[in-house]
C-alpha cells in the first residue's frame, strides 16, 4: 500500500518542490499551507510521514509538532526551517521532531532523509513483530522501560522525545561499547551523511540534561575523546 506524506508548507514554491519529490519516491503527497489545515488532515488518519515547516503563519510548526506528539500513534516528523541557529534546531527536536532540514536544501538530501525515516519505521516494526525486547534496563537509579518507552531517574519519570529514547535505548543495549557519531547516525537515525554529526551532539546534550545529575560531568552517557560516546559499563 502506498504511503501517504503530509506536507505542511506555506511557501508555494517549496511546497511544490517537496510534493514533486514525494511523488518521485512513489509516495502519495497531501499538501496544505497552514498548521491548522495540517492538523485537521493529520487527525483524520492515514498519514505515514509529516514534513513540517517551522515558520508557518498562525499556528507555527512547533505547536503543530507538539499536537502530533500528544497522540498515541507514532508518525515520524521531518521539520523544515529557514533558521539555522542551534536554538531553533533544539526546540524542534525537543517538541518531538525526528529530524530537520535547513533551507535551502537539495532534492537529493530531502529524498535521503525521507528514505531514512521510513527505513527506521520499518526497522522498528520488524523488531516489534519478531523479537521485541521487553526486559527493563536498571542501572544506578536509571530505569528504561522499552515496552512502554518510558524512562525514570530515581523513580521520577523523564519525558524524552522519540529519538532521544531510541538513542538512550541503543546505548543501554550496548553498554561499554564506544560508538562514533557516524555509527550512531547510521544505527539510530538510519542515515550517515558527512557534516551531520552535530545532530548526534544536539541529541546527546539534550539527553544528558534530562537524565544526568550533572550534565557537565555525565555518569551514564560518557564522552570518549577523539572517538565518540559510550554508555557506562
Amino acid at each position: 500500500m502506498t504511503r501517504t506524506v503530509l506536507i505542511i508548507e506555506d511557501n508555494p514554491g517549496i511546497g511544490e518542490l517537496v510534493r514533486m519529490q514525494v511523488v518521485d519516491l512513489g509516495l502519495e503527497p497531501v499538501l496544505v499551507d497552514s498548521g491548522e489545515q495540517g492538523l485537521a488532515r493529520f487527525r483524520r488518519g492515514g498519514i505515514d510521514l509529516v514534513i513540517l515547516d517551522l515558520m508557518l503563519p498562525g499556528m507555527d510548526g512547533l505547536a503543530v509538532c507538539r499536537d502530533i506528539r500528544a497522540g498515541q500513534d507514532y508518525v515520524p516528523v521531518l521539520m523544515l526551517t529557514a533558521k539555522s541557529t542551534e536554538l531553533d534546531r533544539v526546540l524542534g527536536l525537543e517538541m518531538g521532531a525526528d529530524d530537520y532540514l535547513t533551507k535551502p536544501f537539495s532534492v537529493a538530501e530531502l529524498a535521503a532523509r525521507i528514505k531514512a525515516l521510513f527505513r527506521r519505521v520499518d526497522a522498528l516494526a520488524a523488531r516489534g513483530a519478531t523479537a521485541p525486547e521487553t526486559e527493563e534496563v536498571v542501572v544506578d537509579g536509571l530505569r528504561i522501560d522499552p515496552v512502554r518507552r518510558r524512562v525514570f531517574v530515581r523513580e521520577q519519570e523523564v519525558e524524552l522525545t522519540a529519538r532521544e529514547f531510541d538513542l538512550l535505548w541503543y546505548f543501554a543495549r550496548h553498554r561499554g561499547r564506544v560508538f562514533s557519531r557516524a555509527q550512531l547516525l547510521d544505527a539510530v537515525w538510519g542515515y550517515n551523511h558527512d557534516g551531520y554529526e552535530h545532530t548526534v551532539n544536539t541529541h546527546i546534550n539534550r539527553l544528558r540534561n534530562k537524565i544526568e545529575a550533572d550534565p557537565a560531568d555525565p555518569h551514564f552517557v560518557q564522552t570518549v575523546w577523539g572517538v565518540g560516546y559510550r554508555f557506562m559499563d
